[in-house]
């Protein structure tokens, strides 16, 4: 699949993500390779705000001047070497030690396009600035931090991902697609809520690893209402009482699935590429959730996913719906029960 016209950068989409590139190989032409790029810019930051050695401030300020560089101004990247050779992915250490061609990549795309890159990858860098000023570096066995109430979670999952949905949006309705204005706000709130649910899930799913690291995206507030500290999340005995909390944010997510579901449904029939990118994820993140909610979600060893086998099936199953009058929607909806 050719992704972007630089072979070097298609070779690292193709390695840094598991999930995101097959997803690539449904998106039309058009904007496949910014989308494709985004992914690699912003995975270079999340790589540099989530190791796990080094000082927090020398962590904010790599950030600062990867940031700089990428918007332009500033003509100097950091050294990436030490950090690049303490990363425990190869991958991630691979993409630190090219990062120069990963930002080369934006002189492919027009000044429109760049700049929707940018911009959304200005908002992304500045939720990872916060989330080091908030947690600090993420040090196994430290002491745990979290969030405080459900507006600092809000904002965070827009930061780190609604903000991808409103990029894919403007991506798709510069390039591929035309909406009346009044249809257009819709289409715009449904894609942050997209981008809100696909990072919900990640949160869900990755608690005893966050907590492992320092950090509990669970606010506090929610959790003290059921006589709940972050450090009690620790221990999967208190699975049972933490599951109240736990659900209604599965609830939530599933909400916000919901709100994708209608994004979905509002891309015209003829964009059928752009329709199978977008319910790829979706249809994951649905069965996703349906493993959550009777996993235990506390237990360390026992980390929830969906497995390769699984994501090849639902593409095929994506494959014949598309082809099949009211076969995606009853895809979706079977979906929601497995």
């Amino acid at each position: 699949m050719s992704v972007l016209i630089n072979p070097k950068i298609n070779s690292l989409l193709e390695t840094t993500s598991r999930s995101f590139y097959p997803t690539l190989k449904y998106l039309p032409k058009k904007i496949r390779g910014q989308i494709g790029l985004l992914y690699l810019l912003a995975r270079v930051a999340d790589t540099i705000a989530d190791s796990k050695h080094g000082e927090t401030e020398v962590l904010l300020d790599l950030l600062e001047q990867y940031n700089d560089v990428a918007q332009g101004r500033s003509t100097t990247l950091p050294d990436f070497t030490e950090l690049a050779s303490i990363q425990a992915n190869e991958h991630e250490a691979k993409l630190l030690r090219n990062v120069e061609d990963v930002v080369e990549g934006l002189k492919d795309y027009g000044e429109g396009d760049q700049q929707r890159i940018l911009t959304c990858l200005d908002v992304i860098i500045g939720g990872q600035v916060l989330d080091l000023q908030r947690f600090g570096i993420a040090n196994e066995g430290g002491k745990i931090s979290s969030l405080t109430n459900d507006e600092e979670l809000d904002d965070y999952t827009f930061r780190v991902a609604g903000c991808v949905g409103v990029f894919w949006t403007e991506m798709s309705l510069a390039h591929l697609m035309k909406l009346p204005p009044e249809e257009e706000k819709v289409f715009r709130e449904k894609g942050i809520r997209f981008g809100k649910a696909l990072q919900m899930i990640n949160i869900l799913r990755d608690i005893p690893e966050d907590l492992r690291f320092g950090r509990c995206y669970i606010p506090s507030e929610r959790l003290s209402q059921h006589e709940l500290k972050p450090e009690d999340l620790m221990d999967e005995t208190n699975l049972e009482s933490f599951r109240p909390v736990y659900d209604a944010y599965l609830d939530l997510t599933n909400e916000h699935l919901d709100a994708a579901i209608d994004y979905i449904r509002m891309i015209p029939e003829k964009q059928f590429r752009l329709k199978a990118s977008t319910m790829l994820p979706v249809l994951i993140g649905q069965r996703t959730v349906t493993l959550l909610r009777t996993g235990n979600i506390l237990n360390s060893d026992e980390r929830i996913k969906v497995t390769r086998d699984e994501m090849k099936s639902y593409a095929r199953k994506l494959l014949r719906a598309l082809f099949i009058p009211g076969g995606v929607r009853r895809l979706l909806e079977k979906n929601k029960t497995v």
